[in-house]
């Protein structure tokens, strides 16, 4: 795997400034995402995801949502210093999206074919008959048949799956090098969602894509993604390989995760779960923010927030006391 970054984002905060109150949904990340990796980015809703894939795309206008600290540097570029002419330049263009719902995405008065072209003729210059004949690749390349029909069909004459092949048509219509795909399978059922992952990962492998993908799902992490990022209350709590996050998880709440899947061929009377909700921002405690729901949570825990600090020698990083100590037990050097 590439070790080159294709985006970095560091100590990003987003804040939503409502009245009476300033609420820190992104507060302090750090990510990156190499050139052709998949990187889950996982937590329960309210974790602060797709405010992360939103300021990425600097998708705020008319609303009381505002980047106030950090960097996102994508290929080099400063993205938090490019005008907005620039940034709709990239949108569409080097950096895709795909959405959990298309019904909400796709415009319901458009056909198929309109909406896919008009990205192709904004970015790449090309006619309408070009762009046109374009589309319909796009169409094919994602495993829509009859394109021939289909592109001039509206989205309410297509199926859930169906719509998300043409939202991701349309994503890679322009040859993105960063796909951020925000709960794709969500809304679809298991077999569809399997046949949208398994989409995924072929353009990946096959146009040297990199991708966010964005869920609660840890079955869909572990299905597709090269590495992965726990997100809680606005914070990157856990990173690590995907392998090595699903055989060594080190943060209580990546644990707590994954004790709540269910497993074939295990008998088990009920779910776990992990007991009580995310707090809200005006209610996180002074330390750790998981500490109100931790069953390991002690006296530092409450007092000192800890950093995301390397848990073991391949890349692990943990934000969670008890992985210091493991740390200095085992002589793992930053």
């Amino acid at each position: 795997m590439p070790n080159q970054n294709l985006l970095k984002v560091s100590g990003l905060k987003t804040y939503f400034y409502t009245e009476p109150q300033i609420i820190p949904a992104v507060d302090g990340v750090d990510l990156t995402i190499k050139k052709g990796e998949i990187l889950g980015l996982v937590g329960e809703s309210g974790s602060g995801k797709s405010v992360t894939s939103l300021s990425i795309m600097r998708l705020f206008h008319n609303t009381p949502g505002k980047i106030v600290d950090g960097s996102i540097t994508f290929e080099e570029k400063d993205l938090l210093s490019q005008s907005e002419r620039a940034m709709q330049s990239i949108r569409g263009n080097e950096i895709a999206m795909i959405y959990q719902e298309p019904m909400t995405s796709l415009n319901p008065v458009l056909t198929i074919g309109e909406q896919i072209e008009e990205a192709i003729i904004k970015h790449l210059g090309y006619s309408r008959k070009q762009a046109t004949a374009h589309a319909k690749k796009m169409l094919e390349l994602v495993g829509i048949p009859r394109v021939d029909s289909i592109i001039h069909d509206y989205p309410h004459q297509l199926s859930g799956g169906m719509r998300q092949r043409v939202m991701i048509a349309m994503a890679m219509s322009c040859s993105p090098k960063l796909l951020i795909a925000d709960e794709p399978t969500t809304a679809l059922d298991v077999t569809i969602q399997a046949q949208i992952l398994d989409l995924m990962k072929t353009l990946q492998t096959t146009h040297d894509l990199s991708i966010l993908l964005i869920t609660h799902d840890l079955g869909v992490i572990a299905e597709v993604c090269d590495r992965v990022a726990v997100m809680y209350a606005g914070r990157i709590v856990e990173e690590a390989d995907v392998f090595e996050l699903f055989e060594h998880p080190k943060h209580p709440y990546t644990q707590g995760l994954m004790q709540s899947m269910p497993r074939l061929g295990e008998h088990q009377e009920r779910l776990s779960s992990i007991k009580g909700q995310i707090p809200a921002p005006q209610e996180w405690p002074k330390g750790c923010k998981f500490a109100t729901r931790c069953p390991f949570a002690f006296e530092k825990c409450w007092q000192n927030e800890p950093e995301l600090i390397l848990a073991n020698p391949h890349g692990h990083r943990s934000r969670c006391w008890l992985s210091d100590e493991v740390k200095e037990t085992e002589g793992v050097k930053p």
